[in-house]
Order: C-alpha cells, then structure tokens, then sequence
C-alpha cells in the first residue's frame, strides 16, 4: 500500500491533478468532497480525457473520475484486494478505514508484496508497509 496519496476536488482541474501525479510518481488521484471519498482519478481517466480533445486545463475532475470506487480495508488480506482489481480491471484501489483514506494499493504493490515474501493465507492490505 502507498500511503503517501494525492488528494483532489471534484472541482480541481484535471491537468493539476495530473500535474500533482507525474510530481509524486503516482497513478492516482484521491478525490474527497469535505471528509468523504468521492471518486478516484486514475493515469487512465487522464488519458481518456486527453484523447478525447478536451482542455484539461478547463476540464474538472468529477468530469472524468470514477465515481464512489470500491474500496478495501488495511485488513483486507491481500489476494482478496488482487481479486478485486483483477475482476474489475482496476490498477489502483483506495485503502479506506472508517471514513479515512489510509493509502491507495496498486498493481504494483501486490507485485512487490508477492516478490519479497511467499505468500500466506490472511497476510493483510497494511502487512507490507508503504512503498
């Protein structure tokens, strides 16, 4: 799990919030309304938005975002977050406890999760640290 998240509006611009993903080397964007998750806008949700000829600098993120995304908790085990992503097809998946965004896990992570240890039945979503 990456715990350090970039965190947006639903009325930020899309291409600050790109700006704000290239910067931190991330694929993600948290989007909150106040203290709530609102969506998520992924390096894809950029590129879509790109291609289709849209101004990212007057376009909003809640144009492109996906809505109200499925989440996991820190103690989700880890195959059960691979799952999730693989069924769906996301790359990217918010880490929620209670109300609060505790990270974003990736397809990365659980590569990383998987190279540096066997896996085990039960190893949870937070067992791995932040990368």
């Amino acid at each position: 799990m990456h715990t350090g998240v970039i965190i947006a509006t639903p009325d930020t611009l899309v291409a600050d919030a790109a700006a704000a993903m290239v910067k931190a080397r991330v694929g993600s964007t948290i989007v909150m309304q106040a203290s709530f998750l609102a969506g998520i806008l992924t390096e894809r949700d950029v590129l879509r938005a790109a291609a289709s000829g849209e101004n990212l600098s007057g376009s909003v993120v809640a144009a492109w975002m996906t809505p109200d995304p499925q989440s996991v908790t820190p103690d989700t085990p880890i195959e059960d977050a691979a799952q999730i992503m693989l069924l769906h097809g996301f790359r990217h998946l918010p880490v929620v406890e209670g109300k609060e965004v505790r990270g974003v896990v990736s397809l990365r992570d659980l590569f990383a999760a998987r190279i540096r240890r066997r896996p085990t039945a039960g190893t949870a979503m937070s067992a791995g640290g932040a990368d």
